[in-house]
């Protein structure tokens, strides 16, 4: 089995996923309701922000996904009691023995994940020490680590780089730092606010992401007892302090799934309610939403997405950083735009190569021609470097059904819709990693009348 494949199986393992493939009778609406939790982007960010901590924290709204099981993973061979607590979702995290790990047991439980980079600054807080082994992720591009291991030095860290990982050191302890990232990066954010909570003196970073994830995880550092303070010039500070306590927190819901199932209601011409969708943090995608000839209504307890019955348009879309168009939505969209009347444009900035699941689409018979250049409106860090960043997207076309592969997470669901919207039956494979982000599809699938079959 190819490393794509086994990483698919391990994924799905990891939340009770005994498939590897799914046969989609593709051409059917999609029409129900289902329920998000707390969103992967920032669930997985606070189970780490446990280490931090002098007593247990308590994390609500915690989905069943392949990631937060192998973020447990890692903190249970670090010494973190983790338990299951009374409400679903519940998660209580008690760092009161942390310790170092084996680098095999750290590798065994990583496997793609690239989570473990944001332990290094919570370790050396608590051990003075910390290893991770190389890093796998989605893939979509480098999304090299430099941006890390200069914060952690900019901290005081030694980095010293071997063949089987990176081991990192603090002997005299951690000290405030002043960081300026070339690019507003989430996870080098979310390293910095790790690592400078109790660091020595005054932090200030400026050029930080200040996506929604984001600012929930500084929620949860200021009710463990940090001070941090953001500016709206993109510049964050925190005061370091000399101790930290637990938490109780409620994650927020996880807008990136929930824009997804929206597209899969575009895409199928159906009609979704998405339980726990929040209009504040999906501002941006509403609107272009609605601009391709979507519709939704919202109540407080969350967003019904639904196809007018009327011709998609086309659109123009940009990739960028909060408050832009996230990339994670840029994929699943792509399916709904292959149908819309005319030329769309998706100029991707934020990851270098993000297009590779379209192939599957143009095998399917969607019109979709990736190219180098910076098409849109501004010029981005890909232009001019041979990385086809830009695809223009003529429609509308009809999709035939076809044995697709999947990517990566995102692409992934991507291919789902496709398959739901094609006409004829189609055989989408490693579906175990669509489960590190979307919990329990399989299920959500049947209540929204999907027609499919499993096959292990």
């Amino acid at each position: 089995m190819n490393t794509l494949g086994q990483d698919a199986k391990n994924h799905g393992a990891a939340v009770g996923l005994s498939v590897d493939r799914i046969t989609i009778n593709g051409g059917k609406p999609l029409i129900g309701r289902i329920e998000l939790r707390g969103a992967k982007n920032l669930v997985t960010k606070a189970m780490v922000a446990a280490i931090l901590g002098d007593g247990p924290s308590v994390l609500k709204n915690v989905p069943n996904i392949s990631d937060v099981r192998i973020v447990r993973g890692l903190l249970e061979v670090h010494g973190v009691h983790a338990k299951e607590g009374p409400e679903d979702g519940e998660l209580i995290l008690d760092p009161s023995a942390v310790e170092t790990a084996h680098m095999a047991d750290i590798d065994a439980h990583a496997g793609s994940s690239r989570i473990p980079i944001l332990f290094c600054g919570p370790l050396l807080h608590r051990l003075g020490e910390a290893f991770i082994p190389d890093l796998g992720g989605c893939r979509i591009g480098d999304r090299p680590i430099d941006f890390h291991l200069d914060v952690l030095r900019n901290f005081g860290a030694i980095v010293d780089k071997l063949p089987s990982g990176i081991r990192m050191s603090a002997p005299h302890g951690l000290r405030g730092a002043k960081v300026s990232l070339p690019y507003p990066s989430v996870g080098a954010t979310e390293q910095v606010l790790l690592t400078a909570v109790l660091a020595e003196g005054l932090t200030e970073l400026s050029g930080a992401a200040i996506e929604p994830e984001i600012m929930d995880l500084i929620n949860i550092l200021q009710k463990m007892g940090a001070v941090i303070t953001v500016a709206t010039d993109r510049v964050i500070r925190i005061e370091g302090v000399p101790r930290l306590g637990g938490y109780t927190h409620r994650a927020l819901s996880d807008r990136n799934e929930a824009a997804s199932w929206a597209a899969a209601a575009l895409a199928t011409e159906g009609s979704i309610y998405v339980g726990g969708a929040r209009q504040d943090e999906m501002l941006t995608f509403l609107n272009v939403f609605r601009k391709v000839g979507g519709d939704f209504e919202i109540n407080d307890e969350g967003i019904r997405f639904f196809h007018t019955g009327e011709p998609l348009h086309p659109v123009i879309i940009e990739t960028d950083v909060h408050p832009g168009f996230m990339t994670d939505w840029q994929q699943p969209l792509v399916v709904a735009l292959a149908k819309a009347r005319g030329v769309s444009i998706v100029h991707e900035t934020v990851y270098e190569q993000r297009f590779g699941f379209v192939d599957a689409l143009v095998e399917m018979g969607a019109s979709i021609d990736v190219r180098k250049e910076c098409l849109g409106g501004m010029r981005c860090r890909f232009g001019q470097r041979n990385f086809h960043h830009s695809a223009v997207i003529s429609g509308p076309t009809t999709l035939r059904g076809a044995d697709i592969e999947v990517p990566d997470l995102r692409g992934g669901f991507s291919h789902l819709i496709a398959a739901l919207t094609a006409e004829g039956r189609s055989t989408v494979s490693n579906v175990g990693i669509i489960a590190r982000g979307y919990e329990n599809f399989i299920t959500k699938l049947q209540l929204l009348g999907a027609d499919f079959t499993l096959d292990a």
